[in-house]
């Protein structure tokens, strides 16, 4: 798949009068607001002309390497100024962006890098042990294109000497709406995982649209998830775009995360759900002046209805929950301070977006029926960078030849017009033949004052093919016993949601944006068994 012939049909340039890339709005930006901070980080902060001129010296510096529009770089780092310098730095430079998962495993890592035809490649000392075992390997990065940000090791450049030599001065080279923005490797730890492709007029919409959610050049957002996740990024660009000012935290930490949101005043937040569950669960939580929020946002899972009627109550400003893919396609949002009887769903489809239900066949729907959900809107991704035969795995036209996506995740449409998300495709359990979703299990499971944090996962049976467990956390200092959590649950579940078990851990596995690693949690239930984990 090439940048010019997408699989997944783009729309034409000339739809978009007013595109406006990302590195030229930092330009325009730092002429508006020179002496205003765009981004802090541990006590280091960044002024929006420091902030340009930085930007200009390193897209100078890649291009002296050779590199240009299309071209991929990687970055495989912790959260950090100079981390978001890079990104914007190569944009400006024509290149394609690949923010790398520091969760993944060293093999997978490989195999993206090679994936992804980097020729740069930026790494932290902290994941330098991902790299070093096929460090060797990486013949398609171009002479000097190792840079470290923060380590001295022969055959790597040190980030500051690197760009030491370039000139500051402004650097332009033409970007197009559907050239490549960056390319984002979807969740998973081992093998390789797609690589999601998106264009500049994509990212360039969120500067746009998220003034819906009250970003502003005043906006000061609070960014605690890592830079490579999307969920991450969408906020970030955002603020950006839109001449604001973004505090990045290196790592998550309740305490940290209240403390900066008190002190500097933040307005914005984009955080996952466990996030939610942790800072809302603090002691202290209302201890803080959060007073100045406007907006916080939540993505990447859903939010328990239960915790959004908490954080209604006691957190100031809006809560937007907002439902889509990575690869673009259909969203949905649910304001939830309008909404409060709709707190169990994800909103409804907006900014364009439409969504469906899909039956075993892929036929549409009705209202009210579970099946696979799927999205359409103005931008989608351009594809699966070099994966043509699970892009088109991806794709459902309706009669009118209109392309969706599929999203993997099971839910329904309501009498309203709300969508109801239930499980992904894959974490659907089929007992007796029949569909049990996990989450109508959870939802009840969390509802025990003894129960912090639940994930109910399908195991091998005999009888019925697959059973519900659910591995359960215990609030600190409870006794309830297994049998009296299971006793409990299954007098109130149908006889096909009934649980073979209840296990207790001291937590659940879950990614850097908090999503349960089911997948994880299956394994030994299934180890030497076909069917899938």
């Amino acid at each position: 798949m090439s940048a010019d012939q997408p699989l997944v049909p783009q729309p034409t340039e000339r739809e978009f009068p007013e595109f406006v890339s990302i590195p030229v709005r930092v330009a325009r930006n730092a002429k508006l607001y020179p002496d205003k901070i765009v981004v802090q980080c541990q006590g280091e902060a960044r002024t929006w002309h420091d902030f340009d001129r930085r930007v200009n010296k390193i897209a100078r510096t890649l291009a002296g390497m050779g590199i240009g529009r299309g071209d991929k770089i990687a970055v495989l780092a912790v959260n950090s100024i100079e981390y978001l310098e890079t990104f914007i730095g190569g944009l400006r430079s024509g290149a394609c962006v690949v923010p790398l998962s520091t969760m993944a495993a060293s093999d997978a890592l490989e195999k993206m890098l090679d994936d992804c035809d980097a020729k740069v490649l930026f790494l932290s000392d902290q994941y330098r042990q991902l790299v070093e075992p096929y460090e060797q390997k990486l013949s398609k990065l171009v002479p000097g294109g190792r840079i470290a940000y923060d380590f001295e090791r022969p055959g790597w450049q040190g980030f500051e000497h690197w760009m030491s030599q370039a000139s500051e001065l402004a650097f332009e080279q033409p970007i197009h709406a559907l050239d490549d923005f960056n390319i984002i490797y979807s969740s998973g730890t081992t093998g390789l995982p797609k690589g999601i492709l998106h264009s500049h007029v994509m990212r360039d919409m969120l500067a746009v649209r998220f003034t819906a959610f009250d970003y502003s050049p005043g906006t000061i957002s609070l960014a605690s998830t890592p830079l490579y996740s999307n969920t991450t990024l969408v906020a970030v660009l955002a603020t950006i775009g839109i001449g604001g000012t973004t505090i990045l935290m290196r790592k998550f930490d309740v305490v940290q995360f209240l403390e900066i949101a008190q002190r500097e005043r933040v307005t914005h937040a984009m955080l996952v759900p466990v996030q939610y569950q942790r800072i809302l669960a603090h002691p202290d939580f209302d201890k803080y002046d959060l007073s100045a929020f406007k907006a916080k946002l939540s993505t990447s899972a859903p939010l328990r209805a239960q915790v959004k009627a908490d954080c209604l109550k006691r957190w100031p400003g809006r809560l937007i929950e907002i439902y889509g893919l990575t690869e673009g396609g259909g969203s949905c949002t649910l304001e939830a301070n309008l909404y409060p009887d709709k707190l169990h769903t994800v909103g409804k489809p907006g900014l364009g977006s439409e969504i469906v239900v899909l039956g075993e066949q892929g036929q549409v729907l009705p209202q009210g029926e579970v099946g696979e959900l799927a999205g359409r809107a103005e931008l989608m991704m351009k594809g699966y960078y070099k994966q043509d035969d699970k892009t088109r795995d991806l794709l459902w036209y309706d009669k009118e030849g209109r392309l969706y996506f599929k999203s993997g995740d099971m839910g329904k449409i309501d009498e309203d017009g709300f969508v109801v998300l239930l499980d992904r495709k894959k974490d659907m359990i089929i007992s007796g033949g029949f569909n049990v979703y996990a989450a109508d299990i959870e939802v009840l499971l969390l509802k025990n004052p003894d129960i912090v944090d639940a994930a109910v996962i399908g195991v091998p049976s005999d009888q019925w093919g697959e059973s519900p467990l659910a591995l359960c956390v215990r609030r600190p200092g409870a006794k309830v016993g297994e049998g009296d959590v299971k006793e409990w649950a299954n007098a109130q579940l149908s006889k096909t949601q009934r649980l073979v078990g209840v296990e207790f851990r001291d937590s659940l596995p879950r990614s850097t944006i908090g999503k349960i690693m089911k997948r994880e949690l299956r394994e030994p239930y299934w180890a030497g068994r076909s069917a899938r984990i």
